[in-house]
């Protein structure tokens, strides 16, 4: 008899698991989340605490993957007058060189970035003009969606224009013909662009050339600020910030820009988080605890997300370990749904995004390709060697570039050498009778191949992008193939 009850109670409590009705008088359900017990098929007070608890953390963790575009955005907005103090809609920061650059997401070494931002609520319409020349880059709304692109895959082709950004409700009925209008969806817009040409005087002088101003002071603008960054700031802000302070930054967003459609459902979660518009972020000790265990994990998702996807066609070619860096759409609302899992992966890893560096056109925009594990798919230890070799022919019209980056930090690895990158720009570089490159990654150098080597760090591990800058035919078509990378020892 005994028997008979106990299987009657699991078969009614599986079915109630399974979404059948709670009938019984007194109920204990084993689940994911642990013991649920119920009182005529109510949740007792006990098990309503539990559920709520888990319902806000499992939302937070599915909000950090969400917020991932704005919180980047944000910590660059932060960052930019932190290491410079530049201001907002007046002043550009110059970043070059490993020591500069070592405080970015997924920089590129072999490039001089320029860039800044637009405080559209402070400032109104305001003016980014941009130099002619060989440079490519883009101006973002505040979720890090592209505006517009400059220079060569933008309006102006390359041949310089002025930009002009107009925020949320704001009208320039008096702009030039000549000006191209951005409208924006957001109040913050950060832009960026690189200087590509490989005449060193030339890529100074488009440093220099790009201008920024509000729309009211046209008829006497300031003079544009060209700062660069205090070394002694570059390494003391984090790339993203962890725990509490990244819902922070989330809280913050909310309370500037407006609630677009897309969004109303996720901000409606972050309410019982104690992220509301118009309401100071003041979280008692309860969301305290939910919120910074949620950073943890879903960080930990967001590396799962990005390191191993499992979005469709991740994979450059099913015979390498090689994926795309960038798998969503830049444009990022599509017709049936706004991407998440997509923007996530990318954002994670990377800031800053343009419609050029998505190209489908042979010869122009950029490529990307992330190598996160070796041959064997194991994680690239730093204290481990490996090789890899560039097959000739590159499909690159411009050039090619490796830049090695700390999984932690997704910014340039730190090593005492201070080198990050390599890349086909290298009137140095050890090339072989065919064209091809042996590279090769270790705490050590090969000899004979010290230029060809990029040092790593023992118990840090790192990840890559590989650019193509002008990415040619056999690119697209998957003909030429990037073999993996190969451990060649372990350092003791």
């Amino acid at each position: 008899m005994h028997n008979i009850v106990t299987k009657k109670l699991a078969a009614i409590a599986l079915l109630t698991v399974m979404g059948a009705p709670l009938t019984l008088t007194a109920q204990t359900v084993e689940t994911r989340i642990g013991k649920l017990d119920f009182d005529h098929g109510v949740p007792t007070p006990q098990t309503v605490t539990k559920l709520y608890d888990e319902m806000d953390f499992q939302r937070a963790c599915q909000l950090y993957l969400w917020g991932l575009p704005a919180v980047t955005a944000a910590q660059s907005r932060l960052y930019i007058p932190f290491v410079s103090g530049a201001q907002e809609s007046r002043d550009v920061v110059m970043f070059e060189g490993y020591r500069n650059l070592s405080g970015l997401l997924t920089a590129n070494v072999t490039t001089h970035y320029v860039g800044g931002g637009l405080d559209l609520a402070t400032h109104g319409p305001t003016v980014v003009e941009i130099p002619a020349g060989l440079i490519a880059g883009s101006a973002m709304d505040g979720r890090e969606r592209p505006l517009t692109d400059f220079g060569i895959t933008g309006p102006d082709q390359g041949k310089g224009a002025r930009y002009l950004f107009v925020g949320p409700g704001q009208e320039t009925p008096d702009a030039p013909p000549d000006a191209v209008v951005v409208h924006s969806p957001t109040f913050t817009v950060p832009f960026y662009y690189r200087a590509l040409d490989p005449d060193p005087v030339k890529a100074e002088a488009l440093k220099k050339g790009v201008r920024v101003y509000p729309w009211s002071q046209r008829s006497n603008p300031p003079a544009t600020r060209y700062l660069t960054p205090d070394s002694e700031k570059i390494l003391q802000m984090p790339t993203l910030p962890g725990g509490l302070e990244y819902w922070e930054r989330v809280a913050s967003f909310i309370n500037q820009e407006p609630v677009e459609n897309r969004d109303r459902f996720f901000v409606a979660m972050l309410k019982p988080l104690g992220i509301e518009k118009g309401k100071p972020f003041r979280p008692d000790e309860r969301q305290k605890k939910i919120l910074t265990e949620a950073a943890f994990v879903g960080e930990a998702m967001a590396k799962a997300n990005d390191f191993a996807k499992r979005l469709p066609d991740s994979r450059y070619r099913p015979d390498a370990q090689w994926d795309y860096v960038i798998v969503l759409d830049p444009v990022q609302d599509l017709a049936d749904y706004s991407q998440l899992d997509e923007r996530a992966a990318y954002f994670y890893e990377g800031i800053f995004i343009t419609k050029a560096m998505k190209t489908k056109t042979p010869g122009v925009g950029q490529a990307y390709l992330g190598g996160y594990r070796d041959k064997d798919g194991h994680a690239l230890d730093g204290a481990n060697t490996y090789h890899l070799r560039v097959p000739p022919n590159p499909p690159a019209k411009q050039f090619w570039s490796i830049t090695l980056y700390d999984v932690d930090t997704r910014a340039l690895i730190q090593n005492k050498e201070q080198i990050a990158d390599r890349s086909s720009r290298m009137a140095d570089l050890v090339k072989n009778a065919d064209g091809s490159v042996d590279l090769y990654f270790g705490p050590k150098a090969p000899k004979g191949f010290e230029n060809n080597w990029i040092p790593t760090v023992p118990g840090r591990a790192w990840f890559c992008w590989f650019r193509l800058y002008a990415p040619l035919e056999a690119y697209f078509d998957k003909s030429w193939l990037l073999p993996d990378f190969e451990k060649v020892s372990r350092a003791e």
